[in-house]
């Protein structure tokens, strides 16, 4: 039941695109065949021959086949879409996605797709493109069959663009599909977006032709003669223009843009209207009447193993419901009956809490990571410290996913521990964490006790400022982590323990030659601008998911908000301490992200194309998001929350 509904779900809105893209593709087809054969000084034999080329028998056959491959890119839309974008960090894990079978196979069918739609175009445009093939006259065997070039250039025109689509794909994740934040009616979001769809077809098709006219200068010989050689056909070189001539046409370069814009409009419009009718607004409901009906509620939904397009669906409509639907909010603040349990607030509660504490999790990870250079922490004597530390920090992200008001919630600034391992006791929630190393100077001298700050004091060379703390040479020396744990530093003298630990001299000799090969190919212009980490990739990949947590961020906190006068039992202020805290520990996590020194602290600019790269504000969504949130609990509550 659970895997019918999931298709009844997704698969009947991908089927419901489809069909509108073939019915918008007969209005195409028909604006393609009245500019492929535009004659403006004979306007009425114009018209006459458009027509009676769309009412002919070959026009319906073209048409039919444009059919199936409009279908065809449908079903590869619903087999490589997906809600969470996949981002290479660096050119050798781009180039490994590209090389990739399963990328492979969608690229060569995007090419036999190319060529069946350009064949339809040659077909269409008539005159010298119809056929491969026209008789040529010889004195001494007759009749024979000569290659036409126009048709030749035309159907590699259609494989060229086929298979740039299926690799921009790749590059700009343009099988990404993202959410709007305005809800509006499909029509009204089709007619907003098709203007830009024109607009980005024939731009794509201007530079995919340029490209082409480029590759086919220097290597058009090689598709030519082996087309003649399978084909047994020959080159009249008395018909045949030069090449330069050839690609100077201007007839011919306005009948190969205006056929690769067609191919890939109807493309487009494709995946437009797949992107809209699969991130539809979803209305599942709060609680079911039925007991096999169970699986389509809402906590069903968000905490089961679904596929991700519905998870996301279902945590856009619990963002909904909490802002615009009070009978719906009832629901999720009710009591079970019998038992008088608050499950349906439970669920989705708990669900919120835990993907924010998995998200502050990750960013911990990555900028520990980011701190020590990318390499693992250097194991002294003070490592039982820090695995006292990390088992502390595990059981205090475990206690914020479990609402339970009872627990001591650990100070937001005490998560974030510096890599010197030292152990920060759990205290009262919101307290200032004076061991912070973002924590100011003013606030230390007024926490702690005042120290004499001498010249010839050890104190005097301490960090005063955060910053230079970054910026220390120290903080990359594995020797400053033992120093700072209170593990005395490693002397000449060695103990007979440490004497027998001595790695041998095989894995001495390994380690030395891997460390040659890694200096060498340091060196090597190629492979430093294939292995280099691409700007912002790794922030962005953090992120990628973001969408899921705006969500929650929104959902709790309207929830909460309208819980002020509408919860009648009280049940979302058990949970409202670890709420909170959970928000501000995240919120933490992120101030700390966008202090790195290659993170960008502004949004960029994002193209107009096909390829939807939302994905690279979603974390300056997420940051407003989560502010947002955090003072319209604090405005709602007020002094209450003391």
């Amino acid at each position: 039941m659970s895997e019918w509904w999931c298709f009844q779900v997704i698969c009947w809105r991908a089927v419901a695109s489809m069909a509108w893209s073939v019915l918008l593709l007969l209005p195409t087809t028909a604006l393609f065949v009245v500019l492929s054969r535009i004659s403006l000084f004979h306007p009425i034999l114009w018209i006459s021959e458009c027509l009676s080329l769309l009412t002919s028998t070959s026009a319906i056959f073209s048409f039919i086949l444009l059919c199936g491959v409009v279908l065809l890119v449908g079903f590869f839309n619903l087999e490589y879409y997906t809600v969470v974008p996949s981002i290479a960090c660096s050119k050798i894990a781009l180039l490994g996605q590209v090389l990739h079978p399963r990328q492979f196979v969608h690229s060569l069918v995007h090419c036999i797709m190319g060529v069946v739609v350009a064949w339809c175009c040659a077909f269409t445009i008539g005159g010298r493109y119809r056929s491969l093939g026209h008789p040529c006259t010889q004195d001494e065997s007759g009749p024979e069959m000569c290659l036409n070039e126009y048709h030749l250039v035309l159907l590699l025109v259609g494989a060229f663009i086929g298979y740039s689509h299926s690799l921009v794909g790749v590059v700009y994740n343009m099988n990404y599909v993202s959410f709007h934040t305005m809800q509006q009616y499909k029509y009204l979001r089709f007619k907003g977006a098709l203007p830009l769809v024109v607009k980005a077809s024939a731009v794509q098709a201007l530079y995919c032709l340029r490209n082409f006219l480029v590759l086919y200068f220097f290597m058009g010989y090689a598709p030519r003669a082996w087309i003649c050689r399978t084909l047994d056909l020959n080159i009249n070189w008395l018909l045949t223009p030069p090449l330069p001539h050839l690609l100077l046409d201007l007839s011919l370069l306005y009948h190969l843009w205006i056929s690769g814009t067609f191919l890939l409009l109807t493309w487009y419009i494709t995946v437009l209207l797949f992107r809209i009718f699969v991130t539809e607004v979803y209305s599942f409901p709060v609680q079911s009447t039925f007991t096999e009906d169970a699986h389509q509620c809402l906590p069903k939904v968000i905490t089961g193993m679904q596929p991700m397009i519905l998870k996301f669906l279902a945590l856009q409509d619990l963002a909904l419901l909490s802002q615009h639907s009070p009978s719906r909010r009832l629901e999720v603040f009710s009591l079970s009956q019998p038992g008088g349990h608050p499950h349906i607030w439970t669920a989705l509660s708990k669900e919120c809490l835990s993907l924010l504490s998995d998200l502050t999790e990750r960013l911990v990870t990555h900028h520990d990571t980011v701190a020590t250079n990318g390499r693992a922490k250097s194991q002294s004597t003070g490592s039982n410290k820090r695995s006292t530390t990390s088992s502390e920090s595990s059981v205090g992200m475990d206690d914020m996913k479990t609402p339970r008001p009872s627990v001591l919630i650990r100070t937001p600034g005490s998560v974030f521990l510096r890599s010197s391992g030292l152990r920060t006791p759990l205290t009262t929630p919101f307290t200032p964490d004076r061991d912070s190393p973002f924590s100011s100077p003013a606030l230390r001298r007024l926490t702690g006790p005042l120290e004499p700050q001498g010249p010839l004091s050890p104190g005097f060379s301490s960090i005063q400022s955060p910053h230079v703390m970054r910026r220390g040479p120290k903080l990359w020396s594995a020797s400053t982590d033992s120093q700072l744990n209170g593990s005395p530093s490693p002397g000449p003298a060695t103990s007979p323990s440490q004497a027998q630990l001595k790695p041998s001299f095989l894995v001495t000799f390994l380690q030395n030659r891997k460390d040659q090969v890694k200096h060498f190919l340091a060196k090597r212009v190629l492979i430093m601008y294939l292995f280099n980490k691409l700007p912002e990739a790794s922030s962005q990949s953090l992120f990628a998911d973001s969408q899921l947590h705006i969500w929650a961020l929104q959902g709790l906190s309207h929830l909460v908000a309208a819980s002020f006068s509408e919860d009648q039992y009280g049940i979302v202020q058990t949970t409202l301490p670890t709420i909170l805290s959970t928000m501000l520990v995240l919120q933490e996590a992120v101030d700390r992200h966008f202090k790195l020194p290659h993170t960008s602290s502004k949004p960029g600019h994002c193209s107009c194309g096909m390829g939807d790269d939302s994905y690279k504000t979603l974390r300056f969504a997420l940051r407003s998001s989560l502010k947002t949130a955090v003072y319209r609990i604090t405005t709602t509550f007020g002094g209450h929350l003391q």
